[in-house]
């Protein structure tokens, strides 16, 4: 078993000062363990604390887990429910015992011997579900995931936590709207109608409700981050690429790019508006103070920033976000900490001072 990374030294930047900080965690299937990675580096930073995290998919899941360590056991606490959850999710994979055994530990070359028993496989799920529905391929709606939330994030503990704000995003099937799902009444179920992609798994019931992947209408949702929590500064981990540099000529690469243009145009379009009313507000020249609405305050004062993982993810490409082996996840994991530690390096005196996103490009260009 891999060990844990030995602790950074802590950044100057943020070391010196206390700093409360909003995480925005998008979905992205087992690209979700880049987001561990990252998080796990953040946990390092004794100055930073996290004040609210705003979680989609597996974003949701980093969220409650995190949630869930913070209550027991602090910043170590959140490492080790993160690891453990991410390592139940490489357990649950069906090729795990083949990928874990002689021929799956081997580097280099050896390991592609695997590839021409598995691939096989997996085209034949990939087609087999785009002719029938979960409905009927699943009937019995089993879901290896429900099982290892249940197991590894204490959910009592989550609707208690007072170290941080959760905000889980899901979204209604009935009515393509957007609901945030409140902390004090979460549980597991609403967390798997925030990862439910429906051509793969049975809608999640919820109140009388049914709801799929919360991507649809927030990956993720900004808006609660602004409005309900005390932080100033809000920073986006953003795993599905917005740009691709080449154009999508064969089916299946068409379809991917569909997939991450549209669960990347909730996010995209929440950002132009933040953008559009900072402007407003500048060119109105108020102090935060004097508007009477309390949201153009919060807006007023909001810094910005990211870490992006698109560029180190999307050589990776689509099919690779449901795979789960434990060596690729710990390659993920290792991708985040090395993007958190090079964002805290370059902007940790940022926080707390100035957006370090410049949200006139990026994002809303």
């Amino acid at each position: 078993m891999s060990k844990p990374p030995h602790p950074r030294p802590r950044t100057p930047g943020v070391s010196h000062r206390r700093m409360q900080i909003d995480l925005a965690l998008q979905g992205g299937g087992s690209h979700g363990a880049f987001t561990w990675g990252v998080l796990d580096r953040l946990l390092e930073e004794d100055g930073l604390e996290i004040a609210a995290i705003s979680g989609t998919s597996a974003g949701a899941m980093n969220a409650v887990a995190l949630a869930a360590g913070l209550m027991d056991g602090g910043r170590e606490g959140a490492q080790r429910v993160l690891r453990n959850f991410w390592q139940r999710v490489s357990q649950s994979s069906p090729f795990h015992h083949l990928q874990s055994g002689p021929l799956g530990t081997l580097a280099g070359p050896a390991a592609d011997l695997l590839a021409p028993w598995i691939e096989p496989w997996k085209r034949a799920a990939s087609l087999w579900g785009q002719q029938f529905s979960p409905y009927q391929l699943n009937p019995l709606n089993l879901n290896p995931l429900h099982d290892i939330l249940v197991d590894t994030v204490d959910f009592e503990r989550v609707r208690q936590c007072d170290k941080t704000q959760l905000f889980i995003a899901a979204t209604q099937v009935r009515t393509g709207a957007l609901r945030v799902f409140d902390q004090s009444t979460l549980n597991a179920d609403m967390v798997m109608a925030s990862a439910c992609l429906p051509l793969m798994f049975q809608a999640v019931e919820i109140d009388g409700e049914g709801y799929w992947d919360g991507g649809y209408a927030g990956n993720p949702s900004l808006m609660p981050l602004i409005a309900q929590s005390a932080a100033d500064d809000l920073l986006l981990v953003q795993i599905n690429p917005i740009e691709r540099a080449a154009l999508p000529t064969r089916a299946g690469d068409i379809l991917d790019r569909i997939n991450e243009v549209t669960f990347n145009a909730s996010l995209v379009k929440e950002m132009r508006s933040i953008a559009l009313l900072k402007q407003l507000i500048g060119e109105e020249g108020r102090p935060a103070h004097a508007y009477r609405n309390p949201l153009f305050q919060r807006v007023d004062a909001l810094r910005v920033h990211l870490i992006d993982g698109g560029a180190s993810l999307a050589p990776l490409g689509a099919d690779s976000k449901s795979s789960t082996q434990w060596a690729f996840l710990l390659q993920l994991h290792d991708l985040g900490v090395k993007a958190a530690d090079s964002w805290l390096e370059q902007h940790g005196d940022d926080i707390g001072v100035r957006s370090s996103l410049d949200l006139s490009g990026a994002l809303v260009s």
